[in-house]
């Protein structure tokens, strides 16, 4: 026989939790001609008993109930269902805690995070010590806080030697321009990148052409072509001022540019938010030129419809987008999708560089995520493409 003071200290349990476990009838005592409770070996086991079922995870309530009567398999069953769930929730935990400190990736909780509160997930990033520009490119690069800085150099190496971060053509850039009633004043094109399109536009406008991108080495790259373009006594070319900065924060004036042209770039912060913060910068009436990726299905394969939901999850059909446009007070002048050459400027370079580098090896997934994006496109390329969009500002 055991004083409650000795099976307390057996079991590792208060006396208070003794007395309630009694008051429930899981266990019960007699009592000494001197009045102190005693209890038996059985109730010793039976309390080990009750603590081996809690370790499953039952309430004390359950727990009686398998002691009372005969096991219900129905509430087990359930039991290990709402485990199995806290389980696979508290791994989500421990993932991101561990990808927090470095000890593995991020870019599941960074593509999910950004899909459902993107602008937050921006400025997340930059408290986490990241400039704008390199957030930016975390977001829809890398997806990786831990492996960002290898990942981008890493990405930028195999884009080393391409002239085109995107499909483009100067056919469907002058098809554009060619809607625009205005054809002289100021231009400016964000994202300019190496500068194909500000080349073409040069040679096919007399615009004041700014051309405005966030990573100096694609600028210098375009310095170099103009150099080439432009020698010093020849004056065949319009004016181009270049400018380092990002497209979620401009230095211009309001109303400054009777054009903003943006080819493939206005993705990086969100075609919504391109159309309303860009708004200001366009004078009365001037116009606004984006292109986009957009479905061109309404039924699209599973497996590019996925690839797309991870890459770039904002992606929606052509009226979808020029529905969106009229709602922030845009007038569609011309809408259509790029020209095979488009791509075939873009993809076939890209290919041929992609294949060259087959046995270098890379520390992060960028040549791999550049196949699998590579192999997308050979297999679904039409269900989906870029739209071009000529837009005026409406008063």
């Amino acid at each position: 026989m055991y004083k409650i003071s000795e099976l307390a200290q057996k079991v590792n349990l208060s006396r208070t939790t003794l007395l309630y476990y009694e008051k429930l009838g899981l266990i019960s005592s007699k009592r000494q001609a001197n009045g102190y409770r005693s209890y038996s070996e059985f109730d010793l086991q039976r309390v080990k008993l009750l603590q081996q079922l809690q370790a499953g995870g039952l309430s004390l309530k359950e727990c009686q109930a398998c002691l009372e009567a005969k096991i219900n398999r129905a509430q087990l069953l359930q039991r290990l269902q709402t485990l199995d769930e806290d389980i696979a929730q508290k791994q989500k935990s421990r993932e991101l805690l561990s990808s927090m400190l470095g000890m593995s990736s991020m870019r599941d909780w960074h593509q999910t995070t950004d899909k459902h509160a993107p602008s937050a997930h921006l400025d997340w990033l930059m408290t986490q010590g990241f400039s704008e520009t390199q957030a930016l490119r975390l977001k829809w690069l890398s997806k990786d806080m831990n492996n960002h800085e290898q990942y981008m150099r890493e990405f930028e190496f195999i884009f080393d030697g391409l002239d085109r971060l995107g499909p483009s053509s100067t056919d469907d850039s002058i098809k554009a321009l060619s809607s625009i009633a205005v054809k002289t004043g100021e231009l400016l094109e964000i994202g300019c990148g190496k500068g194909v399109t500000t080349i073409a536009l040069a040679e096919h406008t007399q615009f004041a052409i700014t051309g405005l991108d966030n990573d100096e080495y694609n600028l210098s790259c375009l310095k170099e072509h103009l150099a080439q373009q432009l020698p010093p006594l020849d004056h065949s070319l319009p004016q181009i001022e270049l400018i380092c900065a990002s497209m979620t924060d401009m230095p211009f004036s309001e109303q400054q540019f009777d054009v903003i042209w943006s080819e493939g770039s206005a993705y990086i912060m969100g075609i919504k938010q391109a159309l309303e913060s860009w708004k200001r910068f366009i004078k009365p009436e001037g116009y606004l030129v984006v292109s986009d990726l957009v479905w061109l299905t309404d039924s699209p394969d599973d497996e590019v419809q996925q690839f797309w939901l991870d890459a770039y999850p904002e992606m929606a059909t052509v009226a979808s987008r020029q529905q969106m446009i009229e709602d922030a007070s845009y007038q569609v002048i011309d809408s259509y999708t790029l020209n095979q050459a488009s791509w075939d400027n873009y993809l076939l370079p890209l290919q041929q560089k992609a294949n060259q580098l087959a046995d270098h090896v890379f520390v992060s997934p960028a040549l791999a995520d550049l196949q699998k994006e590579l192999t997308i496109h050979s297999k679904y390329l039409g269900q989906y493409g870029y739209q071009m969009f000529v837009l005026k500002l409406r008063n």
